[in-house]
C-alpha cells in the first residue's frame, strides 16, 4: 500500500459524491411525483444505480481535484446528470434508427 494514500480522504470524496447524487435522486424523485402523483412509481433500481455512478464520479472528481470534496460532491449532483442526459440521448437515437 502506498504510504501516501490517505484513506480518510478517499473515504470523504467516497462520501461527497454520494451525498451529491443522493440529493439529486431526491429533487428528482419529488419532482417526478408532484408532476404525477397517481400513476408514480419507484424504481429502486435506478435509483441504487445512479448513486454508484455518483459516488465513483465523486471519486475521480475528487482525485482530479486534489481531494477537494466539493468538486467531489458538485460532481456526485452534477454528474450522474450528465451521464444520464448523454444516455438518453443515446438510446433515443438507438430507438430511432
Amino acid at each position: 500500500m502506498d504510504p501516501n494514500f490517505n484513506f480518510n480522504l478517499a473515504a470523504l470524496q467516497f462520501l461527497a459524491g454520494g451525498m451529491g447524487g443522493l440529493v439529486r435522486g431526491l429533487v428528482g424523485i419529488y419532482k417526478s411525483y408532484a408532476a404525477s402523483p397517481k400513476t408514480f412509481v419507484f424504481d429502486w433500481k435506478y435509483f441504487a444505480i445512479s448513486i454508484f455512478i455518483s459516488v465513483i464520479t465523486g471519486q475521480m472528481a475528487g482525485v482530479i481535484f486534489n481531494g477537494e470534496w466539493r468538486s467531489s460532491l458538485l460532481a456526485g449532483y452534477a454528474g450522474s446528470d450528465f451521464l444520464e442526459s448523454l444516455y438518453k440521448i443515446k438510446f433515443s437515437s438507438l430507438v430511432k434508427s
